[in-house]
């Protein structure tokens, strides 16, 4: 039976307004998730490595449309296994994992990498491409035509503070934060609507660090990207975080807005508030 003929036989009032009601809730879990419902979403995810070591412990967590999401913790805390998740470069041991309302381990593998955008610490550069075949890798396996990739890959270079004429040059030739730069730029490539960004900072400079942090916040805040950002530095999350994740020992303690975490009670939080302080006492009062 057709959803027209479905309709029909209720001729007007509130019963038809109800049943169209659930074919639009319908059409929207047919499509993915609605429009204001999580982006990404984990249910009572379990994740073991083969010895049997837990990682994760029944993880529940949402990410929302255009936040900026930071997984904030120690090494060994889950943060990292927890962004492997999302794009299925680790499967969970049990649970569900939903990107855009679909289960992540249900959808073709391939199609779900090429929707998320993604950066680590090295960055993971080609080091036999050029900078423009590098950011160029996801279009020309998506088959764009050579002018559009020539004209996107100059777009992004420009976009992330690079001149453009770097796209001849190969890795080895660029800086750190250069390179880091050319990172960003292939992760968002394909225009995905998902990053997710591994210690992209971490191994820079200070100087080189805080400048692109502020340029990547302020892209972020015009692309407005769904950002899922794993880092154990308390700064950092408090700058660029919309909301902060705080993982310990393969568990969520709490998530909070950075104004929240920092007048937060939890005992794991104020540590880090505390040890935050202190850096920044002990450097001020150094020989006092």
């Amino acid at each position: 039976m057709t959803l027209y003929a479905q309709i029909q036989p209720v001729a007007s009032g509130q019963g038809r307004a109800m049943l169209i009601s659930r074919l639009i809730l319908v059409c929207w879990a047919t499509m993915g998730s609605a429009p204001n419902g999580p982006v990404i979403e984990f249910r009572d995810v379990i994740y073991d490595l083969p010895g049997g070591q837990r990682v994760l412990a029944r993880l529940n967590l949402n990410v929302q449309r255009g936040e900026f999401l930071v997984l904030l913790g120690r090494s060994g805390s889950g943060k990292t296994t927890t962004l492997k998740l999302i794009n299925r470069l680790l499967s969970p041991t049990s649970g569900e994992i939903l990107v855009e309302g679909k289960s992540a381990g249900a959808e073709d593998l391939v199609r779900l990498r090429r929707r998320i955008g993604y950066v680590i610490q090295e960055v993971g550069l080609f080091p036999h491409y050029t900078v423009e075949r590098n950011v160029g890798v996801v279009p020309t396996i998506e088959g764009w035509p050579r002018e559009k990739i020539r004209t996107r890959v100059a777009e992004l270079l420009q976009m992330v503070g690079l001149d453009p004429q770097l796209a001849s040059r190969y890795p080895h030739q660029l800086s750190g934060g250069q390179r880091q730069r050319v990172g960003v730029a292939r992760a968002l490539a394909a225009d995905p609507q998902i990053l997710l960004m591994d210690e992209p900072f971490g191994a820079l400079d200070p100087l080189t660090r805080d400048d692109l942090q502020r340029e990547f916040l302020s892209l972020q805040q015009r692309l407005q990207k769904t950002v899922v950002f794993v880092t154990h530095d308390l700064n950092e999350a408090l700058r660029l975080g919309s909301r902060i994740a705080l993982m310990e020992a393969g568990k969520l303690v709490t998530l909070l807005s950075p104004a929240e975490f920092l007048r937060s009670n939890d005992p794991l939080a104020n540590a880090y508030v505390r040890a935050f302080g202190s850096g920044m006492n002990a450097a001020a009062n150094r020989g006092a």
